[in-house]
């Protein structure tokens, strides 16, 4: 009997080591696994909130560098100062994005893109002083410091390479960290069928059937079902320890599915990374594209073509023939139409691409601007007026330039002999506002309610109305920008009548 005592003594001794051993190694998978989950939300953080940023940052000051060399090219042919505009917009988000990339790296960055930061500055500053401000000056010419700016784009293509990089060892270390997840779940599983293996030898000879059951249940939950409850009917400290085991199945079940549901949210968040990434990527790349041919590739020699044909008409007109003269005046006309539409492509593809950040708008100091940039077109015969309006969410040069758009279609289209009458009006429809531009002009056809807002769609010959059909289009982009859908009413019996939508500012509230 006393034996049987001691036995029993060290049958629970020898449980009561094993289960503590067995709970400080799952306490230490444990505490690896949140080590290992905090690691991996370090490297999404970087994924998302710094690289993703930083290259977005880099493909803008891409395009800062072409604004300024478009702006220098500009000047030195014309000479006008307007042209320097681009230039001057291009130093200042310049600097602004260089500050970005640089606070951005500031943290969990690398030394190469702050290298790489410091080239880009120095070729920058390189170019500017041998090329630009020469240029500016009046003592360079546009076609010098080709080779200045092919380096200045190598060290921008240098930096988003740094940035890559960056990012590729970000996804490397979170996919890294996903198999040491998966290698903490193995070996907590390993130690539950270890636990349950012992205990099969250990109480075999005193609790044989009760433990037989146990050791059971706990292999079906090695196996995979951490489902299943596991219970004993056995003696008080065989219940208790099926009590025991079964909270373990619960804790392992609940961090077994917290694993795999944060395993599927960085694999889901890293595929739509990458598709985000690519889409980006194609797109910048498709509009630098054309912004670089359009404003380079066709401009210049468009601008020639211009200004020879100007010259030639203004040195030989009336010298030649008539038929002549008609041909001087075609080719003119020709060149000059083709630099509207060049120039209306070109904001028509900076919708959205070039952005201010959204912010507080109000619309009664927007539509006198408007009606003072149309205030030649309009003459003094039109009646320009709106109802009090209210504030809006959006960038307001865009806002600014969608009404001009709709504005100066109801100028252009005007009945004849009747004075324009335009009328804005606005209505709140939930949490947007709801705006609508109404003339007494010759009104659109219903039949091409949707056609209006094609990009180069005329319905009209170019020799009754002038333009380049592109305006309806840059109004239903700027729309669509801001959050917004644009339409026609086709009820109205005269005139044309424009519904759009824009967000109402978020701290503004809805008043009947």
């Amino acid at each position: 009997m006393n034996g049987a005592r001691l036995n029993t003594w060290t049958l629970r001794r020898r449980v009561v080591v094993l289960f503590a051993v067995a709970g400080i190694l799952l306490a230490g998978i444990g505490a690896l696994a949140a080590v290992t989950a905090v690691d991996s939300n370090d490297n999404l953080d970087v994924i998302l909130e710094k690289t993703g940023p930083m290259r977005i940052a880099g493909q803008e000051l891409y395009s800062a560098y072409l604004d300024q060399e478009t702006g220098v090219r500009g000047y030195a042919l014309s000479r006008s100062p307007e042209n320097l505009e681009p230039y001057e917009q291009g130093v200042t988000a310049e600097r602004e994005l260089i500050t970005q990339i640089e606070t951005l790296n500031h943290t969990d960055g690398t030394a190469a893109i702050t290298a790489s930061i410091a080239v880009v500055r120095d070729r920058s500053g390189q170019w500017r002083r041998s090329v630009a401000e020469p240029v500016i000056a009046g003592g360079g010419t546009a076609t010098i410091g080709t080779a200045q700016f092919d380096a200045l784009r190598a060290a921008v293509d240098q930096l988003q390479a740094d940035i890559l990089d960056l990012r590729n060892e970000a996804v490397a270390a979170a996919r890294s960290t996903g198999s040491t997840l998966v290698a903490l779940e193995i070996g907590a599983a390993f130690i539950v069928i270890l636990v349950g293996a012992l205990m099969l030898v250990l109480l075999n000879r005193l609790v044989a059937r009760p433990v037989t059951e146990l050791a059971a249940q706990v292999r079906q939950v090695a196996g995979g079902d951490y489902e299943r409850p596991i219970t004993s009917g056995g003696s008080p400290e065989l219940r208790g320890l099926a009590t025991d085991v079964d909270g373990m199945r619960r804790q392992i079940s609940q961090e077994l599915a917290l694993v795999r549901e944060a395993r599927a949210e960085v694999e889901l968040a890293n595929e739509r990374l990458e598709e985000k990434a690519e889409e980006l990527i194609r797109s910048n790349r498709d509009l630098e594209q054309f912004a670089y041919v359009a404003s380079h590739d066709l401009q210049e020699p468009l601008r020639k073509v211009a200004s020879f044909c100007q010259l030639l008409k203004r040195r030989y007109g009336g010298q030649l023939d008539e038929r002549a003269d008609q041909y001087i005046g075609f080719a003119v006309d020709g060149a000059e139409r083709m630099q509207r539409l060049i120039n209306d492509l070109l904001a028509f593809s900076r919708i959205g691409r070039i952005t201010t950040a959204f912010k507080r708008v109000e619309l009664s100091h927007v539509l006198p601007e408007v009606k003072s940039q149309l205030a030649l077109r309009a003459g003094d015969e039109a009646e320009i007026s709106w109802d009090e309006l209210p504030a809006v969410e959006g960038e307001e040069p865009l806002i600014t330039t969608l009404f001009v758009n709709l504005i100066g279609n109801s100028l252009k289209f005007r009945r004849p002999d009747v004075p324009p009458v335009i009328r804005v009006t606005a209505e709140r429809d939930g949490d947007e506002w709801k705006i609508n531009v109404r003339d007494n002009g010759i009104g659109i056809e219903r039949e091409f309610a949707e056609k209006v807002f094609v990009i180069f769609q005329r319905l009209h010959p170019r020799d009754a109305y002038e333009g380049t059909g592109i305006g309806l289009a840059i109004v239903k982009k700027i729309v669509e920008y801001q959050g917004g859908r644009i339409w026609l009413d086709l009820d109205v019996e005269q005139g044309a009548s424009v519904w759009f939508t824009i967000p109402a500012p978020p701290d503004d509230e809805v008043t009947s």
